[in-house]
């Protein structure tokens, strides 16, 4: 398929997408039905993955007319066992998604259909290595739910019309390679969903252009990584972007993340499924990673990124046991109970691998509050753990218009510089938010990979002088902006003037020679 082709698969994927919802809604709050609409997708998505894998396996054993979708059930249930290991579910012919369709708007019982199906599908893990990752998917689409519809007839009928609408879908054929629009249909619905919820639904919700960015800065000169990690990993986009940016077989051993939020949570494990991320590829766990992170048997990661939330509160030094957490002692202070931010980045630090980078976006008052926060710069700082601090611009972010910035870390720099990049004005205005281009994108990776100094965009900073800075590491406190304003001649302006006012008098006189001579020839 062409590049044009494919772009213009993708607009009208979103045309619909925005149709459906809008056409859905109704009496159901947006951010709640997105988990309808997410919840339904990824239920199709599943059907055609299983059913497409099954039929590829019969047909190449010479079964050529095989279609899983018309087997019963019980001829259905042989390759149970086999078709779990390797894709971690099982569906049953009459429980796919094209099926149950089919018979929707018959079902009188759609609700208990679905809720059994549901059931079924999360229930074909337990027992497998893949119980973790299935287990409580569906929790979120609940066909029950008075905000459906206040009796049974009106929740099946919004039911059915959400089965149409998602069984509508351009999608393509799973066998046809257009898996990329399962993944593309999710990022809009998160993106358009996002936007109009406000912090609700933003605040876990990283633009793709800014997830990019964050990626290519950990893989630079790199084509494979070990594995990849996020810490407050929200709806799993920023990992995500490690398979668009290296191909997801060169993150050799997979994604891992963990999330606060049940929500969110399934959303994450949800959308590595619809990017065709198998469940032995991935590990999220569901938790607070400052306080009980779950993946120490895990850590090292050699590519770390994450958007964690601002400014929260956390338990600090009211929690005893936290100033001896090996993650936290180094740096001999705790981050304060008002703001978690440098929590998560000790968090980070102390996880990620001696040959690894970590990109981190970040509330901008961590690079100069004083306190606890200063002390924990100051550590950083003299073990030579900052690499670049760069400002983004204004606005990039749902829920929030405040310029954001990103810290990265390494353990084994070259230098003992950091380096300061203002892309500040690095944007181009779309819609109600500003959005990185992909030529702001490469003028700030290549100023982060080439590691100098450009005036009035970056600049190599030694650690000594960040010192005698109180280890302030705002980016404007070390690139001046460049001066826009122009010098003005006061005497020639004043010329100007005076020309103008002359000239406007004698208009006003021509004017009033003319109405005069109107007014006499009406006389």
């Amino acid at each position: 398929m062409s590049v044009a082709a494919s772009e213009s698969q993708r607009a009208e994927l979103h045309k619909t997408i925005w149709r459906i919802a809008n056409d859905l809604r109704g009496s159901v709050d947006g951010w709640d039905f997105k988990t309808y609409v997410l919840g339904m997708l990824f239920y199709r998505f599943i059907s055609e993955n299983l059913t497409a894998y099954l039929n590829k396996l019969e047909r190449e054993a010479g079964a050529k007319d095989f279609d899983y979708a018309k087997l019963s059930d019980k001829d259905a249930e042989f390759g149970r066992k086999e078709t779990v290991a390797e894709k971690g579910f099982y569906i049953l012919p009459s429980e796919l998604f094209e099926n149950v369709r089919r018979r929707a708007a018959k079902d009188e019982n759609l609700n208990e259909t679905l809720e059994r199906t549901f059931n079924n599908i999360e229930g074909s893990a337990v027992g497998s290595d893949s119980e973790d990752d299935l287990k409580g998917l569906f929790d979120d689409l609940d066909v029950n739910s008075q905000k459906l519809g206040a009796t049974v007839a009106r929740r099946n009928e919004k039911l059915v019309k959400l089965l149409e609408a998602i069984g509508d879908l351009p999608l393509g054929n799973y066998e046809d390679n257009s898996i990329d629009l399962f993944g593309d249909a999710y990022e809009f619905l998160m993106t358009m969903y996002a936007s109009q919820a406000g912090k609700s639904g933003g605040e876990f919700f990283t633009p793709q252009e800014v997830s990019e960015l964050l990626a290519r800065i950990t893989v630079v000169g790199k084509t494979q990584v070990n594995k990849v990690y996020d810490p407050a990993v929200g709806s799993g986009s920023l990992l995500l972007q490690f398979a668009k940016v290296l191909g997801k077989e060169n993150v050799r051993q997979g994604f891992y993340g963990q999330e606060i939020n049940l929500t969110t949570y399934n959303l994450a494990r949800i959308n590595m499924f619809l990017h065709d991320v198998n469940y032995e590829k991935f590990n999220l766990a569901h938790g607070d990673t400052l306080l009980d992170p779950q993946h120490w048997d895990d850590e090292p990661f050699e590519a770390i990124v994450s958007n964690p939330p601002y400014s929260i509160k956390w338990d600090g030094d009211a929690n005893p046991l936290l100033i001896n957490d090996p993650r936290f002692a180094p740096a001999g202070v705790l981050a304060p109970k008002s703001a978690a931010d440098l929590a998560f980045t000790m968090h980070m630090l102390s996880w990620l691998a001696v040959n690894g980078t970590a990109a981190i976006v970040e509330f901008p008052g961590v690079l100069y509050r004083s306190g606890a926060e200063q002390k924990i710069r100051k550590y950083l700082i003299d073990n030579n753990y900052i690499d670049t601090v760069i400002q983004l611009p204004p606005d990039l972010f749902f829920g929030t218009t405040i310029a954001t910035c990103v810290i990265v870390l390494k353990k084994s720099k070259k230098d003992n510089s950091i380096l300061f990049i203002d892309a500040s004005a690095e944007f181009t205005r779309s819609g109600n938010k500003n959005k990185l281009t992909p030529a702001h994108q490469k003028k700030i990776l290549d100023a982060f990979t080439n590691r100098e100094s450009v005036e009035h965009f970056c600049r190599l900073v030694s650690s000594a002088e960040i010192a005698e800075n109180g280890f302030n590491i705002s980016v404007s406190s070390y690139v001046e902006k460049e001066d826009t304003s122009v010098a003005i001649d006061i005497t020639a302006l004043n010329q100007q003037i005076a020309e103008i006012v002359k000239r406007q008098s004698e208009l006003r006189t021509q004017i009033d020679a003319i109405v005069a001579d109107l007014e006499g020839s009406t006389v």
